[in-house]
């Protein structure tokens, strides 16, 4: 196990009617920037409890914060917070919306250009301190210090421990509203952030491990319920908080990450529009079929505890686990394979330029993926 410090100052609070916990969260006296999406949460009565719970503030609304939130957009939201001399954001949404108030929160104080903490990597020194509203499951930016926010054709991430949000309240029932398309593509990208944390080295992490697995195969039990049972809160408080779970630090502490599947799958997204979740879906199998040599150990473990294959071959067994993983996705109705995208492979070294644009060196938890198995990776995702 390699050695780690872990520090998550999130509140949590979970649960039917939370919501109305909102009022004692909120610092007294604050002037709050509201921020949230495309007004979803009009739609759903979360928009009417927040406000009622915001009778005794002052505060000022900025909505219209995009999926893969756009600078531009933020930047608008960043003028407000310097003028209205915000001291206190609420975002209330995804992913999406939370990343993007870690952005605001960050660029409102900063000296300088605000992209440069994207593209050059500056460090935040201070941020305006928010809380979340969580509405849609996937990102597990509700309780962690990490966002990407993308500009034109540029995808970018960025963290900082003083990101953490203070609070984030969650209520499954909120995802009751949501589409298929939401709630698969949340089901793919807790998956797969699992994966980037536990299809990794093998260092003798048993504890991590037993999390990873639980998180894998809450997943692969609950997904049935969750997309066609609309209104069964209990497989989707499974769901809300295997996302979060996935991703605020636990199951990555004293282990080996990999993150090449996100980082081939932003370009995906920045140069296609492919949604986030189904980059992911994309990239992953292909990935593991790549490197299946490097990762054997963790892949027969996975494919052993996880999609409980019995022993054999461990060639066998890889891949028959990666094909369960595939067929996994395929049954929600997200696809696994580039040409559905219509994607064309003579675009492919545009994409791999890309990744080197962004990503110095090579990807992987071994620093082993270069251009040329990044092309092999997008061939065998054709």
């Amino acid at each position: 196990m390699n050695n780690f410090e872990l520090h998550n100052p999130t509140k949590l609070i979970f649960g039917k009617g939370q919501i109305q916990k909102l009022k004692e969260q909120l610092p007294k006296k604050a002037k709050i920037l509201l921020v949230y999406g495309g007004g979803s949460i009009k739609k759903n009565g979360v928009y009417d409890t927040v406000k009622q719970n915001l009778s005794e503030y002052s505060f000022v609304e900025f909505g219209g914060i995009e999926p893969n939130p756009q600078f531009d957009t933020l930047m608008k939201a960043v003028s407000i917070v310097r003028t209205e001399k915000i001291d206190f954001i609420l975002a209330v949404g995804g992913g999406s919306v939370i990343d993007g108030t870690k952005f605001i929160a960050a660029a409102a104080n900063f000296r300088g250009n605000p992209w440069d903490i994207l593209a050059k990597g500056t460090t935040v020194k201070s941020a305006i301190p928010f809380g979340t509203i969580l509405t849609l499951p996937a990102t597990g930016s509700e309780m962690n210090s990490f966002a990407v926010i993308s500009k034109g054709n540029e995808k970018l991430a960025f963290g900082h421990p003083i990101l953490h949000p203070q609070f984030s309240i969650l209520d499954p029932k909120i995802t009751f509203s949501l589409f298929d398309r939401q709630l698969n593509n949340g089901i793919v990208d807790t998956f797969v952030h699992t994966t980037e944390q536990y299809l990794t080295s093998s260092i003798n992490t048993p504890i991590q491990d037993r999390f990873a697995e639980g998180i894998l195969l809450t997943l692969i039990e609950e997904a049935d319920k969750v997309m066609k049972l609309k209104d069964d809160y209990d497989s989707r408080a499974n769901l809300m908080l295997s996302a979060t779970m996935a991703l605020n630090g636990f199951i990555g502490i004293g282990v080996d990450q990999d993150w090449a599947t996100h980082q081939i799958g932003h370009e995906l997204t920045a140069l296609y529009g492919i949604d986030h979740a189904r980059s992911l879906a994309v990239i992953l199998p292909s990935l593991l079929r790549i490197q299946k040599e490097t990762k054997k150990d963790k892949l027969v473990q996975f494919a052993s505890r996880v999609w409980n294959i019995p022993t054999t071959d461990s060639d066998t067994m890889i891949e028959k686990a990666i094909q369960m993983t595939e067929d996994f996705f395929e049954n929600l109705g997200v696809p696994t394979k580039l040409r559905f995208y219509k994607i064309p492979k003579q675009d492919f070294p545009k994409i791999t330029d890309a990744i080197n644009k962004h990503f110095s060196g090579s990807l992987g938890e071994n620093q082993d993926l270069d251009k040329t198995r990044i092309l092999q990776i997008l061939e065998a995702a054709y």
